[in-house]
């Protein structure tokens, strides 16, 4: 073995970064959770109606190991009590019909080797003082892509202890009471945060007890304070490139706060606009608005050369969060009014203390899926005749396709862009 791959392997080892290219949780996936492989090969698992639990039950369908979860039925599933997945999971939310899958009312916690696309969760205040309505914690391997994530009692979304984690174009939004936060990250090491928008949140969008790469998010209508940083004597490492924060009528002028000599900031092309003037026209954030916050600024990045995300200017990347972020394939009432919050730069928006002073979860008809699968793959009759595979034989769904994907992995991911 020559020196250079020698210290390749021993570079992967130490990292925990792949050494050799691997196939990516489906195409677009970026960060450093772009490597989860979710039920990849496993067996499929078909969520047939909205009820809490039973069989064809969300709850049943991420009880086991190795599933991908497709969903033959649209509209709001009310839980009672907290959700707990089984790793290697792939949730494919996309494949629902109408607007989608709501899962309302408590948690739900994540198990390592994770795909989670398209669809929102959102808490209550039904559920514990202290919950949150996503918790992705001691784990290793996860991607959330389009999902929303709501109205957490502490905060809307936890991570704790956990490595190689991407959230890509998601919504986290409207933390309610006692806290009304929008995400503690407690200690992750490799998170990818890229082109979410964090809204409505008194504060943590997100507090960054971390070693993170935080790009091309945009903040809007912070309460008290925006980005937080890790405020402790444990090192945290955080690279900020092409944010945006944008005042609305809730915010304070602190888009930085709770910083310390532990947190090593590199930063550049981030944006403040605190005039809300119904315009996008903010200041850079310079090294002064790190320093009153007693950062420690490093001059290259930490985190960053070890993931892959394409990073635009800050004046670009804002337009695209706010056509993307969220389950924004077909967007629900409450996101588009968040969206619509947002869309007026500066002059609308709340920071409310229940789900129902936002006006509530509302009601949405359940929907069936008209797709006919015959041998219950997971992939339509007429999409398996049309590439020449057997609607009848179950086991074709889990073969390697021409893209490197399972042709179940390959119909799923061509649901979206």
């Amino acid at each position: 073995m020559s020196l250079k791959l020698h210290l390749l392997l021993l570079w992967s080892l130490f990292y925990g970064i792949p050494a050799f290219a691997q196939q990516t949780a489906f195409p677009g996936a970026e960060g450093f959770g772009r490597f989860a492989s979710g039920g990849r090969g496993g067996t499929v698992y078909h969520v047939t109606h909205l009820n809490d639990s039973g069989p064809g039950s969300l709850r049943d369908a991420v009880s086991q190991p190795g599933r991908t979860v497709v969903f033959d039925v649209a509209g709001v599933i009310r839980i009672r009590e907290k959700i707990v997945a089984a790793p290697k999971i792939t949730i494919a939310g996309q494949t629902a019909p109408g607007t989608g899958i709501t899962v309302y009312g408590n948690s739900i916690s994540f198990s390592s080797n994770t795909i989670i696309r398209y669809i929102r969760f959102r808490g209550s205040t039904g559920m514990p003082r202290g919950g949150c309505t996503v918790i992705a914690d001691d784990l290793q391997d996860i991607i959330f892509d389009h999902v929303s994530i709501e109205w957490g009692r502490w905060d809307n979304l936890h991570i704790k202890n956990s490595r190689r984690i991407t959230l890509q174009y998601c919504l986290i939004g409207e933390g309610i009471d006692p806290q009304r936060f929008g995400a503690l990250l407690e200690n992750p090491v490799d998170i990818t945060v890229h082109h979410c928008l964090w809204t409505g949140n008194q504060s943590r969008s997100p507090k960054a007890k971390a070693r993170i790469e935080y790009l091309n998010n945009v903040v809007y209508n912070w309460g008290k304070s925006a980005f937080v940083g890790g405020h402790s004597a444990t090192n945290h490492y955080q690279d900020l490139i092409g944010n945006y924060f944008i005042a609305g009528p809730s915010s304070s002028e602190e888009f930085l706060s709770m910083f310390t000599a532990t947190d090593h900031v590199y930063h550049r092309d981030n944006y403040a606009d605190l005039n809300r003037d119904g315009k996008v026209n903010g200041r850079l954030v310079t090294n002064a608005d790190f320093n009153r916050q007693n950062a420690t600024l490093v001059s290259r990045p930490s985190v960053i050369p070890g993931s892959n995300v394409a990073i635009t200017p800050a004046g670009e990347a804002w337009k695209k969060v706010m056509s993307e972020a969220g389950c924004s394939l077909r967007r629900d009432a409450v996101d588009r009014r968040i969206i619509g919050y947002f869309k007026s730069l500066g002059r609308k928006g709340r920071i409310f203390r229940t789900e129902a002073e936002a006006g509530g979860q509302p009601e949405v008809r359940e929907r069936l899926s008209k797709r006919r699968d015959r041998d219950g793959d997971g992939i339509p009759d007429r999409r398996e005749t049309a590439n020449q595979l057997n609607p009848d034989d179950a086991t074709d769904a889990a073969a390697i396709s021409p893209t490197g994907y399972t042709h179940l992995e390959h119909y799923i991911n061509s649901l979206v862009r």
